[in-house]
């Protein structure tokens, strides 16, 4: 990969819209390549050295800490509801051991918190990967489906299955902390070669993100015409999610990893490390 050329991953659902609000309008240097695509398809290629910085699946952070650093001060997180992270069901949580429970592929932060709750509680379905996005394509022998993204906000979950469960809302019943769902990183051998480019990189993002707030109305009428939702319900989402990353997003991240080792979700602790 070119050095003097960076390559940047972009989440393709809205929750990240205001992050890359301003590379979208004019920010964006001829050195920056810019590529989206699902969280699941982000976390594979930073780590196949396709892409240098990329927002991820914080689960899959803690998996390959010792390749990557976090970029301070960047996350997709929530306090309390998300809404575009869910669990429907056909039957409570505490009654699905046996059940079927399906996870898409891009799911992983989601689909490791719900495997840690379900482990905590001694609950114990049975796992099946495949596509959760369309509820007219689920089969019909599963009982319950683990949703993130666009796909969540849109889709009538409820006039498929009984129970719905908002992650954000679980974790917060639990630990009265947020929930980190995605963060931002950077390949340690490219930071290690390159610090001056991440460094511009990371300067760039925060003038896009603050373009993004500034602008969050053109934002959510961007997200209205993309999911053809309310408008209510967009600014609703957008109220709900957070990109930075404070101290006590950092202490709910150090709490989600050490939940993930203890129930031998992760084979080993997570450490987090920024780029500095």
């Amino acid at each position: 990969m070119a050095s003097d050329n960076l390559y940047m991953g972009r989440i393709s659902y809205i929750n990240a819209s205001p992050v890359y609000y301003g590379l979208d309008h004019g920010l964006a240097p001829d050195w920056l390549t810019l590529v989206t695509d699902v969280p699941a398809a982000l976390n594979q290629k930073i780590i196949a050295g396709d892409i240098d910085i990329s927002p991820i699946s914080a689960a899959y952070y803690a998996l390959h800490h010792k390749d990557l650093l976090l970029l301070p001060d960047f996350s997709i997180s929530c306090r309390g509801p998300v809404m575009s992270v869910i669990c429907a069901a056909d039957y409570p949580l505490d009654d699905l051991t046996g059940k079927t429970v399906m996870f898409s592929r891009e799911s992983a932060t989601g689909a490791a918190f719900l495997k840690m709750i379900f482990a905590g509680r001694g609950i114990r379905p049975k796992f099946r990967i495949g596509p959760v996005g369309d509820i007219n394509a689920i089969p019909p022998d599963v009982d319950a489906v683990m949703v993130i993204g666009d796909a969540a906000l849109t889709q009538p979950w409820k006039s498929r299955f009984s129970h719905l469960y908002d992650l954000g809302q679980l974790w917060f019943e639990m630990t009265h902390l947020p929930f980190v769902f995605a963060v931002w990183v950077v390949r340690r051998a490219y930071a290690a070669a390159h610090p001056g480019q991440v460094a511009r990189a990371l300067d760039l993002l925060k003038a896009s993100r603050e373009a993004g707030y500034a602008h969050l109305d053109t934002v959510i009428d961007a997200g209205m015409a993309k999911l053809g939702l309310e408008r209510q319900v967009v600014k609703e989402y957008y109220n709900r999610l957070y990109c930075d990353l404070d101290q006590e997003k950092i202490q709910a991240m150090t709490c989600f990893f050490d939940g993930l080792y203890q129930q031998k979700i992760l084979s080993s602790p997570a450490e987090i490390s920024f780029f500095i």
